[in-house]
């Protein structure tokens, strides 16, 4: 393989809740109403990201991996998960609250599904100002306690909200109960996995269908866990050009770099693509005396062959994901 950092053309996606902020701020272009998600780097079949340029241009990462394989993933990695790639990396504007919901591990969606499960992350982008979202519960609940306030349309007076600003981190496990908030901006990390359980979606109405939304009750009483939780925020350092430890799951790892001037990032001893979101500012990565720019809202895929390079900005803030 050829390595050279890789840029991919988005995949928008429609929906219910979602507003115009991806164009208006972070210049996507698309001509769609109520877009809420881009799918910055996808392998989910129907919304697979191409590559932008360059001598793979065109081609798909399900296409690269089936003709690289570990070059392309790690070998490590591909030993895990053979040609199947296994995040899905997006930017989400929801102008309106999203659904409660809750995402299944990995064992009920291979057999419920056969597909991965969902555990994922948020960093808060620049929101609204009181902008909220909400992660689990704020008292022990039991399934019989959850059920009656499902019957009793009370759900929500259980549920832990966060009042968020740009930089906040949030680890989202499977089975963790969570909605994301009007006026919130977000980058996503997540598992392969294009699975949610709708429990709670205000009565409303999709303007396209004119129908409410199909509810999961009965699945997602299987998947919850009703344990009590503290530790939804992750607290992390700033310090510039340092590489500042996030998020390390068994389902991916992220580390945030605050980088003003030239950063030299040596990636020997991750067996892994490297996948870098740019949340605030623009970098170029050099790399074998060529530059590669992204700018606040994209993306960039380092395949795994790739181990010294340059991060070079005036002021950039990046989130670096690998396995």
């Amino acid at each position: 393989m050829k390595f050279y950092p890789l840029k991919f053309k988005p995949v928008f996606h429609y929906r219910i809740w979602g507003g115009n902020k991806l164009k208006t701020v972070f210049h996507k272009d698309y001509k769609e109403n109520s877009i809420g998600e881009s799918w910055e780097i996808s392998a989910v079949p129907g919304s697979e990201t191409i590559v932008e340029e360059g001598i793979y241009q065109g081609r798909t990462i399900n296409n690269l991996i089936s003709e690289f394989k570990g070059d392309f993933l790690g070998e490590e990695v591909y030993k895990n998960y053979g040609d199947e790639f296994p995040l899905l990396i997006k930017f989400i504007d929801a102008q309106q609250p999203l659904s409660i919901q809750v995402h299944p591990n990995n064992a009920l969606a291979k057999e419920r599904h056969n597909c991965l499960g969902k555990n994922e992350m948020w960093y808060i982008m620049p929101s609204d100002k009181d902008a909220k979202i909400t992660v689990g519960f704020n008292k022990q609940l039991t399934p019989d306690s959850y059920q009656e306030h499902l019957k009793n349309n009370t759900l929500t007076d259980v549920l832990n909200e966060f009042s968020v600003k740009a930089g906040d981190a949030f680890y989202i496990p499977t089975g963790r109960v969570h909605a994301i908030g009007a006026g919130v901006v977000l980058a996503e990390i997540q598992q392969s996995s294009d699975v949610t359980y709708r429990i709670y979606d205000y009565d409303r109405k999709d303007l396209k269908t004119g129908m409410k939304r199909e509810l999961h009750t009965d699945l997602a009483l299987d998947a919850i866990d009703f344990e009590l939780h503290d530790n939804d925020q992750t607290d992390y350092t700033r310090k510039k050009n340092h590489l500042n430890k996030l998020i390390d799951s068994p389902y991916f790892k992220t580390n945030f770099l605050k980088v003003k001037g030239s950063q030299k990032r040596n990636l020997d001893e991750i067996n892994s693509f490297v996948i870098y979101m740019c949340v605030k500012g623009s970098a170029s990565f050099v790399y074998e005396g060529e530059s590669y720019s992204i700018i606040q809202g994209e993306c960039i895929l380092l395949p795994a062959g790739i181990d010294k390079f340059n991060i070079e900005a005036t002021a950039a803030q990046l989130i670096e994901i690998y396995l």
